[in-house]
């Protein structure tokens, strides 16, 4: 996105305002000031303020990218409806790409204070974002003094680092393990995840083929969390479909289990996921979908049982505590958080899992948070209309300090169980 950086040096760094005249980006709005810099740690910000202001602040926390990029004050297409609806728009890169939670929460707090030097205090500041953006808001949300009023997770990875992983790598497994054993696929101690993804997306579109290798590929999903829907483009399956279910599994399973490891691992200094002491049987139980693997599995003339022994009998994954250690700090939730937050999922997100979000509410259960979902599918797939209705469903609540009636468009769901939480300070499994 182009902003024009100009130097005028302020209490945060390398602050800049757009003088007057100066020609704007087409989708920005033409009464708002735009402002931009570089903070202390060397992270690039932006800002963007209306002439109609309302005094909120919306702190946007981009994904996950292999690299930092350029700024952005919002997800992209959203700048100028958010403005003409008075709230001032900011985000930072981070100064960092990959998994880099280490650097997002300090550069997000430091990007408020920045704002506030070139412009003004706000007089509430609302954290949002997408995917691992979410978790970034979280983290926010969870510090012992926030530097925000709430919280807006959306599609986020709010189960965590260490939780969301473990559940990848179960899925994982499975699908080395009864699938492809001998494609060369790596769980852990990824060295390259892009040629890792080759061999999966080889592998699976065989298996696809098959009513044998479906069947596997669907219990491998399931074990890794994925839904029965996560195609935008394809109209929900019926709950007795199994059949359809299993090629929406298959659609999302390579992106959706063998998620990015490389980047993880090297910032924690080795392996932090662990598959020792998990009982496959019992995932699959817990999962509430046995059901339906039990169907495919005896439409392909399998047995279940024997399979499930094969993975409980399996290698297992052990982790290096000091790896685990740095992605519990870097982030995994306390689930308490600290101001109100709201969580926001489509039913059919086959990157990040639904069941994280339900992973967090059931965690942080008489907390002030909020999880809704909405129906449709694919990942951070919301229209500008749901994206306004979350932000003013959460603005409302702090304004009059309880939660109203939740806008129309959010739908009664719940998705299956978190199968590997991962709280920080408690109990895991």
């Amino acid at each position: 996105m182009p902003y024009p950086i100009h130097a005028l040096a302020l209490a945060m760094g390398a602050v800049a305002a757009i003088p007057a005249g100066t020609p704007l980006a087409a989708q920005q709005v033409p009464s708002a000031r735009s402002l931009s810099g570089t903070l202390p740690g060397g992270a690039k910000w932006v800002a963007e303020v209306p002439s109609n202001w309302n005094g909120t602040l919306l702190l946007w926390s981009r994904g996950y990218s292999p690299t930092a990029g350029s700024p952005e004050a919002a997800t992209r297409g959203m700048n100028r409806q958010l403005l003409d609806a008075g709230y001032a728009i900011a985000g930072s890169d981070y100064g960092a790409g990959g998994w880099s939670l280490a650097e997002a929460v300090p550069a997000q707090r430091a990007t408020i204070a920045a704002f506030a030097a070139a412009h003004a205090k706000p007089r509430r500041v609302i954290a949002w974002g997408y995917s691992m953006g979410g978790l970034v808001t979280t983290a926010l949300a969870e510090q012992e003094k926030p530097a925000i009023h709430g919280a807006l997770a959306m599609c986020a990875s709010i189960g965590g680092a260490v939780g969301m992983m473990n559940m990848a790598l179960d899925g994982a497994y499975a699908f080395r393990t009864l699938v492809a054993p001998d494609a060369g696929i790596r769980l852990v101690d990824v060295d390259d995840d892009r040629a890792n993804a080759g061999r999966v997306n080889d592998a699976l579109k065989l298996a696809m083929t098959t009513p044998e290798g479906r069947a596997r590929v669907t219990l491998a999903g399931v074990l890794g969390g994925l839904p029965g829907w996560t195609s935008r483009d394809k109209p929900e399956p019926d709950a007795s479909d199994y059949e359809a279910q299993a090629d929406e599994v298959g659609r999302s399973f390579a992106m959706g289990i063998f998620l990015p490891r490389t980047d993880q691992e090297q910032r924690a200094g080795g392996v932090f996921s662990w598959s020792t002491g998990v009982d496959y049987r019992q995932q699959l139980t817990l999962s509430g979908r046995r059901p339906m693997v039990e169907a495919l599995y005896r439409k392909a003339g399998l047995d279940l049982d024997a399979e499930l022994a094969r993975l409980n009998a399996g290698e297992r994954v052990a982790a290096k505590p000091s790896a685990v250690d740095y992605m519990v700090r870097h982030y995994t939730p306390n689930a308490k958080p600290r101001v109100p937050l709201l969580a926001v999922q489509t039913i059919g997100d086959g990157l990040t899992s639904p069941s994280l979000q339900r992973g967090y509410a059931e965690a942080a259960r008489g907390r002030d948070v909020k999880s809704v979902y909405v129906r449709g599918a694919g990942h951070c797939t919301f229209s500008p209309e749901a994206v306004m209705a979350s932000i003013r469903f959460l603005d409302t609540r702090l304004e009059h300090g309880k939660w109203g009636t939740a806008p129309a468009m959010f739908v009664p769901h719940t998705p299956p169980p978190m199968l590997r939480p991962f709280v920080r300070g408690r109990e895991v499994r």
